[in-house]
């Protein structure tokens, strides 16, 4: 019933922002820095992070980056974090409840920010239980990942952060699973699904399953099959989160079937007028029924 409605009922006035207060630092243009900053892990400043009312341990961890003034966001002994974010600012509130979320989004927005603070602001770490697990489609990707959590978690001694993707021998990623299980699971596909087909990897209490760059993910067959059957080996009652800097038409209802009950979605159109940024963000309730993956999903 949603899909008929056009999406254009939905789009609220454009809002301008100077292209300079969303520019990537030059030496995120290295080539050392590029591959960890081609994700663009915004930041904004620390005081605007305060406004979510964040854990103090998370807010340090901001601090620590670099934020402590506006300014500093563009100097490049940071080349990760920079400016500030209007995708943050629109999206962490709602992901922070646990709301499901779709969020689309040039690169550099800071998307990944989104996912890392909410999860980490909402995990209570158990023993041996995989509370969060984060799918990507590149191992470059998951490792970049990773590393996001591990420095935001810095001061969150107690959660723990693993990354398994194929290239790594699986002997190695069953050990580290078996000895020391991790709270928060990166990856992609191919290594999680093999890892919970033979049962080293447990998923039946995550709460939070995220889609990075999701459509490139949906869009091939075999990785959609993979994501479907993983997403069916955890719990029904979960927080569901996918990002991405382009989601087609044909994708966005392939989203949609994995979100269920009031469904939150984001999306963040740019438009590049001179200098300025022409942001035309709107929100899209609806209601999903109960996902059911019998035939439903094309493929």
């Amino acid at each position: 019933m949603g899909e008929a409605r056009d999406n254009d009922a939905y789009e609220e006035e454009l809002l301008d922002y100077e292209e300079e207060d969303e520019k990537a630092p030059d030496s995120v243009a290295s080539k050392a820095a590029g591959e960890s900053a081609k994700k663009g892990y915004v930041g904004i400043h620390s005081s605007g992070f305060r406004d979510f009312l964040l854990k103090p341990e998370l807010l340090r961890s901001i601090v620590d980056s670099g934020f402590e003034h506006p300014s500093e966001g563009k100097d490049s002994s940071a080349p990760i974090l920079f400016a500030s974010s209007s995708v943050q600012h629109e999206c962490i509130p709602q992901a922070i409840l646990g709301m499901d979320v779709i969020c689309q989004a040039k690169s550099g927005m800071g998307k990944t920010a989104v996912f890392v603070l909410s999860t980490l602001q909402q995990i209570e770490p158990v023993a041996g239980q995989v509370a969060a697990l984060v799918l990507c489609h590149t191992r470059e990707l998951a490792y970049q990942i990773c590393h996001e959590f591990e420095r935001f978690s810095t001061y969150l001694p107690d959660i723990k952060v693993a990354v398994f993707y194929g290239g790594v021998s699986i002997k190695t990623h069953k050990d580290l699973l078996k000895n020391e299980c991790p709270h928060i699971v990166v990856g992609t596909p191919g290594r999680i699904l093999a890892l919970a087909r033979d049962k080293d990897l447990g998923l039946k209490h995550v709460r939070h399953f995220i889609l990075d760059e999701c459509d490139k993910m949906l869009e091939s067959l075999d990785m959609r099959r993979d994501v479907q059957e993983i997403f069916k080996m955890t719990p029904h009652d979960k927080q569901v989160m996918m990002f991405s800097a382009t989601l087609s038409k044909e994708i966005r209802p392939v989203c949609k079937k994995f979100m269920q009950d009031v469904m939150f979605s984001y999306r963040l159109q740019l438009e590049f007028r001179s200098h300025l940024f022409s942001i035309r963000p709107y929100l899209d309730w609806r209601h999903i029924n109960s996902c059911n993956f019998s035939g439903s999903l094309p493929i």
